[in-house]
Order: C-alpha cells, then structure tokens, then sequence
C-alpha cells in the first residue's frame, strides 16, 4: 500500500503505534509494518516529519536515548495524544461505516 493511501490517517496510525509503548521513530515504522500484516511500507521521509508535527501539536513527547553507540529520539504518546488518538479512532469508524455503505453493493 503506497503511502498517498493513509493520507489523512497517518497522524492516527502513528499514535496507535505508540499507544503501549515508546518507540523510535524506524521502531514505529517496523510496527505499522507488523500490525498491517506488511501492507504498510512508509517511507522515512513521511513518518519522521509526521513525529515532528505530532510532538509540537503536543501529541507527543521525546527523549533521546543511546543504543548501540547510537543517538536516537525516543517517542511516547503525550496525555493530549491519548485524547487524541481516542477521537481518531471515533472518526475512523464513522468514515468506515460511511465509505463501507457507499462502495458497497446497492
């Protein structure tokens, strides 16, 4: 699936990613990747930007941690972001039961 498909759903899927646990940012693409059963392949240069509005929306926070010799920014979903990511989920389900009830046989 090309990443022009999630346009417009991309803040939501990060969030969702993130809900459990913190990740950095190529962690939360692996993790799209596995909870899409390899349908979502996003490409860094979509994801990384996506994080960076997130975290100034306040929907994120971040720390860097070191792994292996290696800087990386950690990411966890802020108080704001679980608000967020609730009301995603809510206007997810309409625009499935709408788009569903359309594309569907008549």
């Amino acid at each position: 699936m090309k990443a022009d498909a999630v346009r417009g759903h991309l803040d939501a899927l990060i969030l969702a990613a993130l809900e459990h646990r913190p990740l950095h940012g190529y962690a939360i693409i692996e993790a799209l990747t596995a909870r899409s059963g390899g349908e979502l392949d996003l490409p860094t240069g979509t994801v990384y930007p996506a994080l960076r509005r997130l975290e100034a929306a306040g929907y994120l926070d971040s720390d860097w941690s070191e792994a292996s010799g290696r800087k990386r920014r950690t990411y966890t979903l802020s108080r704001a972001g679980h608000k967020r990511l609730a009301a995603a989920r809510a206007e997810w389900q309409v625009f499935a039961r709408v788009v569903g009830g359309a594309l569907g046989p008549a």
